[in-house]
């Protein structure tokens, strides 16, 4: 798999020539190893080990409905409270980030209601904070560690 612009992390990988699969330490199984699912594999140790979300407040792939249609979010991170403090949406790193990406986030958002919002494609990062009281997402040049949040 091409390099991403994240740090180096160490990953479990198993398969053979024709199907490989990369061990998700939040669903604590194999998965498939797809472009997405390698950047999304390294969103989760960025959280954990640079961001220092507990493991145990990251959830992956998981079904929200958004209009009466059945979607899946890539990654959220709660706070210890049960809120939701980050909802991640993340693209293979051939797939562009376009306003559609955006819109996509934002209507999970709508559902999920969090504080910030990242999106990645592995090569490029996007911070957003909510500002509910104005309707708006503010750009950020980063995501605040967990502590901070």
């Amino acid at each position: 798999m091409q390099p991403l612009n994240f740090p180096e992390y160490e990953f479990r990988f198993k398969g053979n020539e024709n199907d490989a699969y990369i061990f998700d330490i939040v669903r604590k199984k194999f998965v498939m190893l797809t472009p997405e699912e390698w950047v999304r594999q390294h969103v989760v140790n960025y959280l954990i080990y640079q961001k220092k979300y507990p493991l145990s407040l990251i959830n992956v792939e998981k079904q929200l409905v958004v209009k009466n249609l059945r979607k899946r979010y890539d990654i959220v991170g709660y706070s210890s409270n049960g809120k939701i403090n980050v909802v991640v949406e993340c693209k293979a790193p051939s797939v562009k980030i376009t306003q559609e990406t955006f819109d996509q986030i934002a209507r999970y958002n709508m559902v999920l209601q969090a504080n910030f919002l990242m999106v990645t494609n592995g090569l490029q990062h996007f911070f957003c904070k909510m500002d509910y009281k104005n309707k708006k997402y503010i750009f950020k040049e980063k995501l605040p560690n967990y502590y901070k949040i």
